[in-house]
């Protein structure tokens, strides 16, 4: 019998902890240490976690997606978040750096290649990874997919998904005055960098109360503030990659150059009801990549955590382990 059959809680689609054989932090230059982690066997299938945010960081939940005795699972947390110092820095953080940063953990571990695994933000990374460095990518598995674009940005902080949530996008709103609501990217931009930690803090927590409410699909209002250091660390990031609009070339970089991944097989695995990434990106993608299945997962939302992604993603990652 298929050990999914007849689960009734995330909890239990998922393997059980596991505990990392390997745990440093690299050095990869511009004043940046990043923490690197390894779990399950040595000598398994490569695949390597990209996290979301920007800002969101590795967490033990990360490992129990893979059957520790086939999978080498690889966990870092990007620059300036989780255990990787400094932290909250966006100096020399972009997403250029981290796909430097990718290279050089690949390199120092002795993979030729590796399975891709990413959501939100994490999805974003791993298309442009898997782009830029086609060869050694052998399944990018991705969840909640978000394209950084300006589309994207400006349903989630332009009012789209607050027509859904109008309580919640109130409160998020509401801190900032109202003739700074037409962009208010850039108005949390002058409050998150304004060198006084008080300030920082009260708005990043503001900031990542608006995204952690609308992740999941059983959530039905705010609850309660994140840890102050996460906050920032989370809020900081995000702003300052989407005020840069991801260090893309151009608007719609990701999906003008998808013809790299004509070698690439994919799974993209979607929640039906994501507020944060509207289901349209990952249709998108599918369609103009031919290499990729998609998944949409019905009554789910965006968060990895949903009963029913994780029981999809853990299907993925055993359906790959039966065909290695």
């Amino acid at each position: 019998m298929d050990r999914l059959a007849d689960k009734k809680s995330a909890s239990q689609f998922l393997y059980p902890p596991i505990d990392p054989f390997d745990q440093r932090m690299m050095d990869v230059g511009d004043g940046h240490r990043i923490y690197v982690e390894q779990c399950g066997n040595p000598d398994g299938v490569p695949v390597v976690v990209f996290h979301g945010g920007p800002g969101g960081g590795c967490s033990p939940a990360m490992r129990r997606y893979f059957d520790p005795t086939h999978y080498r699972i690889i966990l870092f947390d990007q620059r300036g978040c989780g255990r990787s110092r400094p932290h909250a820095s966006v100096t020399n953080n972009t997403t250029w750096d981290l796909v430097r940063d990718i290279e050089h953990i690949r390199e120092k571990l002795g993979v030729d290649k590796w399975i891709v695994f990413g959501g939100s933000w994490g999805a974003t990374l791993g298309l442009v990874y898997s782009i830029t460095h086609s060869i050694r990518v052998s399944h990018l598995v991705l969840r909640g997919v978000f394209l950084m674009t300006q589309r994207e940005l400006d349903w989630f902080y332009g009012g789209g998904a607050g027509a859904f949530w109008p309580d919640v996008w109130a409160r998020f709103t509401a801190i900032v005055p109202k003739q700074e609501h037409g962009d208010l990217i850039e108005a949390y931009n002058r409050r998150l960098f304004s060198g006084d930690l008080a300030t920082e803090t009260r708005f990043a927590r503001a900031w990542a109360s608006w995204e952690n409410t609308l992740a999941s699909i059983a959530n039905d209002g705010p609850r309660g503030d994140s840890p102050a250091e996460y906050a920032r660390a989370f809020a900081r990031l995000e702003n300052h990659y989407f005020t840069n609009a991801g260090f893309l070339e151009h608007d719609g970089w990701i999906e003008a150059n998808l013809d790299a991944l004509q070698n690439v097989p994919g799974t993209i695995v979607q929640g039906r009801y994501d507020m944060i990434c509207p289901p349209l990106s990952a249709h998108r993608l599918h369609e103009a990549w031919p290499r990729s299945r998609l998944s949409f997962v019905a009554r789910a939302g965006h968060a990895l955590s949903e009963p029913g992604i994780s029981a999809e993603l853990v299907r993925t990652m055993d359906a790959l382990r039966r065909e290695n």
